[in-house]
C-alpha cells in the first residue's frame, strides 16, 4: 500500500516467463473486516478482491513483517478473502509467499504466520524458494530495482 514499499518493489522483481501475466489486486480500499457488512452485497473493494482471486491461476503475496508477524493489512485481506467459509475463494488456490523488511530476519516470521493461515484456508503453498529480503533498505537501487543477486534469483523462482 505504501508508496516506495520494498514489498511492492519485490513483487516487481518477480520475473516470470512472457506467457505469464501478473495482476496486482489493489487492497487499499478494503475496509477492516466486519461481519455486519460481509453480506450478500459486500463492499465493492471486497468483491474486486474475491473476483480477482477467483480469476487467478495462483497468488503471489509479498508481505512486510510487523511485530514478528504479517501486517494487519495482510491479515485483513486474508480474513475478507476467506469468507464465506463454505465458498472461500482461497480454497485450493496455489500460493507463493515473499517479503522484504528492514530487519535482520527479513520476513521469516511473517511468512510462517501467513503460511499457517493459508494452510488453514486449504491453499496450496509453495514451500521453496523462501524469499525473505532482510535489510531491504540496502537491497534496492534508486530506481527501485532489487540489487541483491540471491534474492533476485529466489524471486524469479516463485
Amino acid at each position: 500500500m505504501r508508496n516506495g514499499s520494498s514489498n511492492r518493489l519485490l513483487l516487481a522483481a518477480a520475473v516470470a516467463p512472457p506467457d505469464i501475466c501478473f495482476d496486482v489486486i489493489d487492497i487499499e480500499a478494503i475496509p477492516l473486516y466486519n461481519q455486519d457488512i460481509d453480506t450478500d452485497d459486500p463492499p465493492q473493494s471486497v468483491r474486486r478482491l474475491r473476483d480477482g482471486i477467483r480469476r487467478a491461476d495462483a497468488l503471489l503475496i509479498a508481505t512486510p513483517e510487523y511485530n514478528f508477524s504479517m501486517s494487519g493489512v495482510t491479515k485483513n485481506v486474508i480474513d475478507w478473502a476467506s469468507r464465506p467459509p463454505d465458498d472461500s475463494c482461497l480454497e485450493g488456490e496455489p500460493l507463493a509467499i515473499m517479503g522484504a523488511s528492514q530487519g535482520g530476519f527479513g520476513t521469516v516470521r511473517a511468512q510462517l504466520h501467513l503460511r499457517d493461515s493459508a494452510i488453514f484456508n486449504s491453499m496450496l503453498t509453495l514451500n521453496d524458494p523462501l524469499v525473505h529480503v532482510s535489510a531491504a533498505q540496502h537491497k534496492f537501487d534508486q530506481d527501485g530495482r532489487l540489487t541483491d543477486e540471491k534474492a533476485r534469483g529466489r524471486s524469479r523462482r516463485c
